[in-house]
């Protein structure tokens, strides 16, 4: 029985990660979430374990576990390395992809464009991620889409604090706009550098992050 419960306690952790419900910095705590769910604490504990080895948790030796929280050193690093491989996805989605991948893709855009009209960030983010998703599985590349989706994931709660800055979303848009465009056109290399520059984050970009991410972690610790 707790084994079967480990990974559907550990995709709802997950899950709560990224929706930004548990936020970067926050302790987890064992007694909480076993109360939460209605469980032991051993089943928690190695939930939080796939999580650390997944890189979305922290675990401190008597301190307990951690929402990881980048510093800002190893977050424009992870950035600038999704960036890459999401760039390079582009370009070979771009190359490689058939019509289905190609519906799955403006029906993805569809669903961002309505979220923007309608000022819903909290319904952009979801179409947001299956937008990227679409172009990881237009690569042909089974090994290339992995490793972007594993990236993605652990930097899905910093992407997604990204859209509370002012305008960001209908930056975002525009941005997807200029990816879809070069995809459907058959340029890689403008599908690359179009991905690149839509997420990589420097300068005012990199400083909005920062102050999005001190307000949460500044929230965390006084809930906590």
């Amino acid at each position: 029985m707790r084994g079967e419960a480990t990974p559907r306690l550990r995709e709802a952790l997950e899950d709560d990660i990224v929706a930004g419900r548990l936020r970067p910095g926050q302790r987890l705590d064992e007694v909480g979430l076993a109360e939460r769910f209605q469980v032991s604490r051993t089943p928690i504990r190695e939930a939080l374990i796939q999580l650390a080895s997944s890189g979305l948790v922290e675990i401190r030796p008597r301190r307990g576990a951690f929402v990881v929280l980048l510093g800002p050193r190893e977050l424009v690093e992870s950035f600038e390395l999704m960036s890459e491989v999401e760039g390079a996805c582009a370009r070979l989605a771009a190359q490689r992809m058939d019509p289905s991948d190609r519906d799955a893709l403006e029906a993805a855009h569809d669903a961002c464009r309505e979220a923007v009209e309608a000022g819903d960030t909290g319904a952009y983010y979801p179409a947001n991620a299956v937008f990227h998703q679409a172009i990881y599985d237009a690569t042909g590349n089974r090994v290339l889409a992995a490793e972007a989706r594993r990236l993605q994931r652990g930097l899905q709660p910093y992407r997604r604090l990204q859209l509370r800055v002012s305008r960001r979303m209908d930056a975002s848009f525009a941005e997807h706009e200029a990816i879809l465009t070069a995809l459907l056109a058959g340029n890689g290399e403008a599908a690359a550098a179009a991905m690149r520059a839509h997420v990589l984050v420097q300068g005012e970009r990199f400083l909005s992050l920062l102050t999005a991410l001190q307000d949460e972690t500044e929230g965390a610790a006084a809930a906590g």
